[in-house]
């Protein structure tokens, strides 16, 4: 059931989704145009704050901070995700955003690959600083940022999800 109370017709959505596979997913996939994610940016209201949290809770290290280009004042600034993958941040003063919300087109969650070692440490150093975490699968800690950005940090290979290649 939805929120409002409708029906959910899941033998539809799995039909939909099987369609989708069979035209869409090849065998043969040809190379991407991309040669990867460059960064992920995302808004902070607080820049220390987020530099605290990212950097010293989740041991992600920041590489540099500047201007923002396209806002005077702002700052964009960013922390190193491994594999020559990066995750940014702007703080947007006098704008007075509002709180992190879930829209359509926006961010539902950014999944970050860590080794399992690691994950476990993680997981402990966020349950010491009091950050409510959320299990699942034994392999994927949910918790939110500081200013309310959902993050996954899984501990499956990168190009795999709960036993599946996904790349």
């Amino acid at each position: 059931m939805t929120p409002d109370g409708a029906a959910i017709d899941y033998d539809r959505i799995e039909a939909e989704r099987e369609r989708i596979r069979t035209t869409y997913l090849r065998e043969q996939r040809p190379r991407s145009s991309a040669r990867g994610v460059h960064h992920v940016a995302l808004l902070c209201s607080d820049v220390e704050r987020t530099v605290r949290f990212y950097q010293e809770l989740l041991e992600f290290p920041l590489t540099e901070i500047f201007e923002n280009r396209d806002y005077r004042g702002s700052n964009h600034f960013f922390f190193d995700i491994g594999n020559g993958n990066l995750l940014a941040f702007f703080d947007l003063p006098g704008l007075n955003l509002g709180a992190y919300a879930e829209v359509l087109g926006g961010l539902h969650h950014l999944a970050i690959s860590v080794e399992p070692e690691r994950w476990e440490r993680l997981r402990g150093k966020l349950a010491e600083a009091g950050v409510p975490c959320q299990v699942e699968s034994g392999v994927s800690l949910y918790f939110r940022d500081p200013d309310g950005a959902r993050i996954e940090l899984l501990a499956d290979p990168l190009g795999e999800m709960y036993g599946n290649k996904v790349l």
